[in-house]
């Protein structure tokens, strides 16, 4: 072995000072634009509910911002793929314009009464903005992965809430099966800052209040296994679904502002139908899943209405529509499984989103984050059964296969790898 001139641990010192001083200027930025977006959001939702008339002009937002997106952010619109690609294979800055484009796309969405969620925006302005310190440090091609990675968990830890999470999303959302460790200390401060740096701007979080664990048996370990199925098969069925819908109407329809347009009319139609209860972020609904039963087909409503929202174009992201049909999925299988509201409503509220994403860890830790230590076992059985039924395709398109989920047949592999 060579031995260095210093110690391991004091060479150590000049990635520290370096990495933190870069993570912390990511997390800035990224929380920052994350509470300017929020702030955005909640004033588009209010102003949509005391207005409910404007869901008529969904059709006309959505052309809008589909034309927006045609002369200036055709270079951008792949988001939050377009950063795992660069993360994965570097070739030019993301640009500039994907951070503000992304931000009015989708609060335009909110506003006139689209199903998305905000996870996407957060993260593309968390990885935009992170990835022009490129140019001005001259970062090499290592370098720029890990800033990418600090800009997404900074994204994701802010707009929710949930740091350790959100430094596990950044790691873990880039391929199946394997975690990137090099950038475990960058997205780490990353991660922690950008959350301090939206509560210093007065950002303020959904509390969500699971009163009641359910002791650990044999019955409720056994119920929640089951439970992590349909999580996952469900998360699945979302991925898959929302990809779809969006080869079909792109097939069908090849001029991209006239997609959301008629997404949008669908949309609008059905809301006059069916009434506001599945557009939006859908928060109350997600806190009532905690507090009392509710339909069984609201799941359903919320998977529809978002699957035809991005499906034909508009922008927002899909973790909180997630969010919705995990927690009133768990809602509507309590009675069935023996067990509380609140306890399958929460185990749903990150188990769906642990299959569709494939980022099980970060859901269990989001899980402990949310609603406390006591779900730990519960999340961390639901989300790595939920992540292991939802097979190896997600919602992120450009997640690579690090390594499959468990051993299968030389047919299923290849099927997989092609």
């Amino acid at each position: 072995m060579k031995l260095t001139r210093y110690p391991e641990q004091i060479a150590l010192l000049p990635y520290i000072g370096k990495w933190l001083t870069l993570a912390s200027l990511v997390a800035v930025l990224s929380g920052t634009a994350s509470a300017l977006f929020l702030f955005a959001l909640d004033f588009a939702t209010n102003w949509r509910e005391a207005h409910r008339w404007i869901i008529w002009f969904l059709p006309l937002a959505g052309f809008v911002v589909g034309w927006i997106y045609l002369k200036v952010g055709s270079s951008v619109e792949a988001g939050n793929n377009l950063l795992i690609d660069e993360v994965h294979d570097p070739k030019k800055v993301v640009p500039l314009r994907m951070a503000p484009l992304v931000l009015i796309g989708t609060v335009v969405s909110h506003w006139f009464g689209a199903s998305v969620g905000r996870e996407g925006t957060a993260v593309q302005m968390g990885g935009t903005l992170a990835d022009q310190l490129t140019h001005i440090f001259r970062l090499r091609h290592a370098e720029r992965r890990i800033v990418l990675m600090a800009g997404i968990s900074a994204g994701f830890a802010s707009v929710f809430g949930t740091p350790l999470a959100g430094a596990i999303f950044g790691l873990e959302v880039l391929a199946i099966g394997r975690l990137r460790y090099d950038a475990i200390f960058p997205c780490m401060v990353a991660a922690i800052v950008a959350d301090q740096v939206g509560m210093a701007w007065g950002v303020h979080h959904t509390h969500y209040a699971i009163s009641t664990i359910a002791p650990v048996t044999f019955w409720s370990v056994a119920a929640v296994l089951a439970a992590g199925i349909v999580f996952g098969l469900v998360g699945m069925a979302f991925a898959k679904s929302t990809h779809a819908a969006s080869a079909f109407i792109k097939r069908y329809i090849p001029y991209a502002p006239l997609r959301p347009m008629l997404g949008g009319a669908v949309v609008a139609l059905a809301v006059w139908w069916l009434g506001t209860r599945y557009i939006g972020l859908g928060i109350p609904v997600i806190v009532e899943a905690f507090q009392q039963p509710l339909a069984p087909w609201d799941f359903l409503g919320k998977f529809i209405f978002t699957v035809g929202s991005l499906g034909s174009g508009f922008k927002g992201g899909e973790v909180t529509p997630l969010f919705y049909i995990g927690a009133t999925l768990g809602n509507a299988m309590a009675p069935l499984l023996h067990l509380p509201f609140a306890l399958l409503a929460g185990l749903g509220f990150v188990g769906v989103f642990a299959g569709a994403a494939n980022t099980p860890l970060a859901s269990t830790i989001m899980a402990i984050e949310l609603f406390g230590p006591e779900i730990g076992p519960y999340a961390a059985l639901a989300c790595v059964v939920a992540y292991l039924f939802s097979g190896h395709n997600g919602i992120y398109r450009a997640q690579r296969v690090g390594l499959l989920k468990h051993r299968l047949p030389p047919v299923a592999r290849d099927r997989i790898k092609d």
